[in-house]
């Protein structure tokens, strides 16, 4: 949507496809659109973002702040400063 935002994921259990993924995620400056793929609970390590839920509300994270998502929630998100995050997604139909 906006910028050119390069993101990267280590996992540290799972994969892209498994049913539980714990891991890393980085990303750069820029504003994209998302479709959750799982229930995921998220902390900030790093950097500063906003998330736009469809409704509207806006989330301002930063280093220290978690989120939960809900699989197949569709959020925009707007990467202020790169940001680094640790993640543990749920998926049961993976």
């Amino acid at each position: 949507m906006e910028g050119d935002p390069r993101a990267s994921i280590r996992f540290d259990r799972g994969s892209a496809t498994s049913e539980h993924r714990l891991g890393v995620w980085k990303c750069t400056p820029g504003t994209f659109r998302c479709t959750e793929k799982g229930d995921e609970l998220q902390t900030v390590l790093e950097g500063q973002l906003t998330l736009i839920s469809e409704d509207g509300d806006e989330h301002h994270l930063g280093p220290g702040d978690s989120i939960y998502t809900e699989k197949g929630e569709k959020v925009i998100w707007k990467v202020h400063q790169t940001v680094k995050k640790v993640f543990f997604t749920h998926d049961a139909n993976p």
